[in-house]
């Protein structure tokens, strides 16, 4: 028994950093995101139209439609995740007073919980005390938050660009809240 743990747990130090349990089919689109402020590149994300197809279908409208392009991360906690997509109150060009109140016109999206992990890199989608309530905004994990697991729908994976996402200018206090200029996603684009 001791010998069969040990080499799983062997087996799980071999996975790559931030590995999720599953892989992203091989034909899944994915999100550039280029970023600038005190980070400044670009940021890839498999998109898992399998684990949340809805969501999935959401953000790639967001970004086709332009809507996320100029919008700030506007709650960055450093060991934890940085936070965006506001597309109503997180425009870096207006007021980001209200970043994190608001959303996109379209309807709240039901949530698509899995069994998937929240590991370093993957991209969640943020919602309010309903499961029910997801809209626009997402965050991307600087590490793993096993406590989200379940909680909140998976909907991505980092592929490239953890450089970027580690260097995303943090927030101050046990929130995150930005103090200052945040950095900004200047363009978000969708690769089929």
């Amino acid at each position: 028994m001791l010998r069969r743990n040990l080499l799983a747990a062997a087996a799980l130090a071999l996975l790559p950093f931030g590995a999720l349990a599953s892989d992203a089919p091989a034909d899944a689109p994915q999100l550039v995101i280029e970023v600038a402020g005190q980070a400044n590149g670009t940021i890839r994300i498999a998109l898992r139209p399998d684990l949340a197809p809805l969501h999935v279908e959401r953000v790639m409208t967001l970004a086709e439609e332009g809507a996320y392009d100029g919008v700030v991360f506007h709650r960055v906690i450093d060991g934890f995740m940085a936070q965006t997509g506001d597309v109503q109150f997180g425009r870096a060009d207006g007021a980001t007073a209200r970043a994190g109140m608001g959303g996109s016109e379209l309807p709240d999206l039901p949530a698509e919980f899995s069994d998937e992990p929240f590991a370093a890199g993957v991209m969640g989608m943020a919602r309010s005390q309903s499961p029910n309530s997801a809209n626009s905004q997402f965050f991307l994990m600087f590490d793993a938050a096993p406590h989200l697991n379940g909680q909140y729908t998976v909907l991505g994976q980092v592929i490239e660009g953890m450089d970027v996402l580690d260097a995303i200018k943090r927030g101050e206090g046990a929130n995150g809240a930005m103090i200052g200029a945040p950095d900004v996603m200047v363009s978000v684009t969708v690769v089929p």
